[in-house]
């Protein structure tokens, strides 16, 4: 039943979309869009360089493969965050394991925020 919404709509969407715009007649966002619009927000100005640049490709993570494979600390391990260190060192970026959890909470909330 899902999966012939998802080919109504637009695939790109997350099933939260697909939702409101079946229950509530409201104009899905593509995950896409739902990234530019956390980029463009000023959430990431109380991060350093290093953990901003995590977070934008962690946008660009969810852009293209949704929301599951942000919320694990294990996408740290694969490209392009190898090419900030190692996950402990980018954790550390954040200031602690907790703090970097945090933070994805805070993104999250900035990817369904209403416009």
């Amino acid at each position: 039943m899902v999966e012939a919404l998802y080919g109504v709509v637009n695939k790109e969407v997350n099933l939260f979309d697909l939702i409101c715009h079946v229950a509530y007649d409201q104009l899905p966002l593509t995950r896409k869009e739902r990234a530019g619009n956390a980029k463009k927000r000023n959430y990431f100005t109380k991060y350093g360089d290093k953990a901003r640049k995590v977070l934008e490709a962690l946008l660009d993570k969810y852009a293209n493969e949704g929301i599951a494979n942000i919320e694990s600390i294990e996408v740290l391990r694969v490209n392009p965050f190898d090419e900030f260190g190692s996950p402990l060192e980018i954790i550390n970026e954040f200031g602690s394991k907790e703090e970097y959890l945090q933070a994805i909470k805070e993104l999250e909330i900035e990817l369904y925020k209403t416009a």
